[in-house]
């Protein structure tokens, strides 16, 4: 089993190496206004803050009714922590080809690395932002306000995706950046992935192919610029941590088992590293422009 890649030192904490990829994909720099719109209090504002003029940070959370809260156990604030992550993968154009940066040659990327995202012990932590709580289908700014805008795996749990959409592209002004990085499919993947992924959480959305997630983005008036899809291998038992309950995660993991002995396919592409149950995501950062 690969051991864990030393995260990146950056002012005032650490960035891992799959968040540094994020951050290398955005391009941030110094006059850039930004606004990054998450669930809870995401890992990005700490990232982008110094290299660019300003973050705003709003924690769109929706607020769930008492009997949703009662039914479900949830907390309201979810966190996107991964445990440890192997990452591989290449850029794609707008069209899902393999691309480079700007449409020329692919650019070559580091080889498959361990990360993780959860904080370490004894590791410099930036001084946290304080989020502001705002609806993410109506936020609180004017029309053409920042140069950058961010969502980070929580575009399809605050509330309906195009419009929250929609929203990020009117506060981004013309010729900015809107940055979307989610979990996607493959667009001739089948409906197994969605099917466990809805065993350990009931309220999943589904999840969206590349060639939906970048048709939403245009269909409210983004242009895509850039595309990077990639491959995540996790471990199973971090991510069945957020199961709805015991009975849910024992039924995912003997699933997951089950193939890895030869039975039926889960999508979730799983096998035993060390003696330990992994799977796989796809992971997608979009970047467009309003037009």
């Amino acid at each position: 089993m690969p051991h864990p890649a030393p995260a990146v030192q950056e002012t005032g904490g650490t960035i891992a190496p799959h968040l540094r990829r994020l951050l290398e994909f955005v391009e941030p720099h110094t006059g850039d206004v930004c606004l990054d719109v998450a669930r809870g209090r995401g890992p990005m504002p700490a990232a982008l803050g110094p290299h660019v003029r300003h973050v705003t940070a709003v924690d769109a959370t929706p607020v769930a009714a008492p009997s949703a809260r009662a039914r479900t156990g949830r907390m309201e604030t979810v966190e996107f922590g991964t445990g440890p992550v192997r990452i591989t993968g290449e850029t794609r154009g707008p069209d899902g080809a393999r691309d480079g940066h700007d449409g020329g040659a692919a650019r070559p990327r580091p080889p498959a690395a361990m990360t993780r995202e959860d904080p370490r012990p004894g590791a410099a932590r930036p001084a946290p932002r304080v989020p502001i709580k705002a609806d993410a289908t109506a936020l609180p700014y004017r029309d053409n306000t920042f140069s950058l805008v961010t969502a980070r795996f929580s575009l399809y749990n605050l509330g309906d995706p195009g419009d929250v959409l929609r929203e990020l592209l009117r506060v981004c002004r013309p010729g900015g950046r809107v940055i979307v990085a989610d979990l996607v499919r493959g667009n001739l993947a089948g409906p197994e992935r969605d099917r466990i992924e809805r065993l350990r959480d009931p309220d999943h959305p589904g999840t969206p192919s590349i060639a939906r997630l970048t048709e939403m983005i245009t269909s409210v008036g983004g242009s895509i610029r850039r595309l990077d899809v990639f491959t995540v291998e996790r471990p199973v038992e971090p991510w069945l941590a957020g199961a709805r309950d015991g009975a849910a995660a024992d039924r995912i993991r003997a699933a997951m088992l089950d193939e890895v002995d030869g039975g039926p396919r889960t999508g979730a592409k799983p096998r035993v590293i060390g003696g330990e149950l992994w799977f796989t995501q796809s992971w997608a950062h979009v970047a467009a422009e309003p037009i």
